[in-house]
C-alpha cells in the first residue's frame, strides 16, 4: 500500500512520527549536560538553517504536484476535443461504418468518464481492459475503411482516431507522474531532524512548543499529496469537459 495515496493516513502518521521527534529532542537535552548560550546560539542557528531547507522542499512539492494537476486537467480536456473531433469526422465514414464507429465512441467516452470517476482499483483494471478493446475494435473499423477507400478525407479520418487513442496514453503517463518517493523520504528525514532540533533548542518546553511545528509540517505534507494522488484525498480532476461532451452527444 502505498501511503501516498492516502491523504489522511500520511497526515495523522507524520504528525505522531514528529510529535515524537520533537519529544526525544527535548528527552535528550534534560538527559544531557546543560548547553551553555553560545552552545544554544549555535543549535538556534542550526535550527533556523534546517527549517529553511525544509521549507523550500515543501515548497518545491507542493510546485510539482500543482503542475501534475494541472496537466491531468489539461489532458482531460485535449481527450474531450479528440473525441468529439473525430465523432464529428465520422460523417466522411460509409453508412454503416460511420454508425458503428459512432456507437464505438459514445461507448469508449463513457469508459473515459468511469476512468476519472472510479477510486476502486479492481474496478479500474476493468475500465482499462474495455477502454482497450474499443480502441482496438474502433481502430480496427477505421482501418478497414481507409484500407477500401485510400483518399485525403479518409486520412484526415484516420488522423482523428490517432489523436483519440493517443491522448488517452497522454491521460494515463500524467496520472503515473508523481512526486518521487525520492523526495518524499528526503521530506521526511528532514522534517523529523528539525523536530528533534527543536526538541533540543526549546529551553522551556511547553506543550503547544512542540505541537505547532508537527502539525505546519503535516498540514503541508497532507495538502501535497492530496493533490497529487489522482485517486485519493478530496482534490480530484473533474471529468467536466467530457461529461458536458457526453451530454451533447446524448442531446443529438
Amino acid at each position: 500500500m502505498n501511503i501516498m495515496n492516502f491523504p489522511l493516513v500520511l497526515f495523522v502518521c507524520s504528525l505522531i512520527v514528529l510529535w515524537v521527534a520533537t519529544r526525544f529532542g527535548a528527552l535528550l537535552r534534560k538527559r544531557g549536560k546543560v548547553l551553555q548560550e553560545d552552545d544554544l546560539q549555535d543549535l538556534n542557528f542550526v535550527t533556523g538553517a534546517v527549517l529553511t531547507l525544509l521549507g523550500l522542499l515543501i515548497g518545491f512539492s507542493f510546485s510539482m504536484a500543482i503542475s501534475r494537476y494541472d496537466q491531468r486537467k489539461n489532458y482531460e480536456e485535449e481527450e474531450a476535443n479528440a473525441i468529439g473531433t473525430e465523432y464529428v469526422r465520422t460523417d466522411f465514414l460509409p453508412g454503416e461504418d460511420a454508425a458503428a464507429v459512432r456507437g464505438l465512441l459514445r461507448k469508449y467516452l463513457d469508459q473515459r468518464v468511469l476512468f476519472y470517476q472510479t477510486r476502486n482499483p479492481r474496478r479500474l483494471d476493468e475500465i482499462n481492459a474495455e477502454t482497450a478493446r474499443l480502441q482496438n475494435e474502433m481502430w480496427s473499423k477505421v482501418r478497414a475503411a481507409a484500407a477500401a477507400q485510400p483518399n485525403p478525407v479518409m486520412a484526415v479520418v484516420v488522423s482523428g482516431m490517432n489523436d483519440v487513442l493517443n491522448t488517452q496514453g497522454y491521460t494515463q503517463a500524467a496520472w503515473w507522474n508523481r512526486i518521487p518517493l525520492a523526495a518524499w523520504g528526503l521530506m521526511a528525514a528532514i522534517s523529523i531532524g528539525c523536530s528533534m532540533l527543536i526538541g533540543l533548542s526549546v529551553r522551556h518546553p511547553r506543550r503547544l512548543v512542540f505541537v505547532i511545528v508537527p502539525v505546519a509540517v503535516s498540514i503541508s505534507f497532507l495538502l501535497i499529496a492530496d493533490i497529487d494522488s489522482p485517486r485519493g484525498g478530496l482534490i480530484l480532476v473533474t471529468p467536466q469537459n467530457l461529461l458536458s461532451l457526453s451530454q451533447s452527444l446524448q442531446s443529438q
